[in-house]
């Protein structure tokens, strides 16, 4: 019995819009896409889900502000993060923090187009 988490779901605004964004920042295309719900699978193994907001069942209740909880991206290097936080700013994603150091290590934010939070960061020791 496989008791640990495959997917992660995400529940947004327009599939189509989000995919097309994440499709960039994964550096790959969904698996599957439809105008309700599109799907990456990840090196990993684990799978992306992005289901349109208006189509999860049971309903979803309206946040109050932008969604909260966030997709981390570890890195090899200080210079990595930095390379991501250009390239992701020349996509034009929202910055919410600038690359800093942090307890645990070298990071910066942004969020998708739903306030999901995109985390990049370098562990300390990277």
């Amino acid at each position: 019995m496989n008791q640990q988490p495959n997917f992660i779901l995400l529940y947004v605004a327009s599939p189509i819009e989000s995919a097309a964004l994440y499709a960039r920042i994964l550096e790959r295309s969904p698996i599957e896409s439809s105008p309700t719900f599109a799907m990456f699978a990840l090196d990993s193994g684990l799978k992306l889900g992005l289901w349109a907001r208006q189509t999860v069942a049971p309903t979803v209740e309206a946040a109050a502000g932008p969604a909260c909880g966030e997709l981390a991206f570890a890195q090899a290097s200080i210079q990595a993060v930095d390379d991501l936080f250009q390239a992701w700013r020349d996509m034009g994603l929202p910055m919410v923090q600038s690359p800093t150091v942090m307890d645990f290590g070298y990071t910066f934010t942004a969020t998708d187009p739903d306030g999901h939070r995109l985390r990049v960061f370098a562990p300390n020791g990277q």
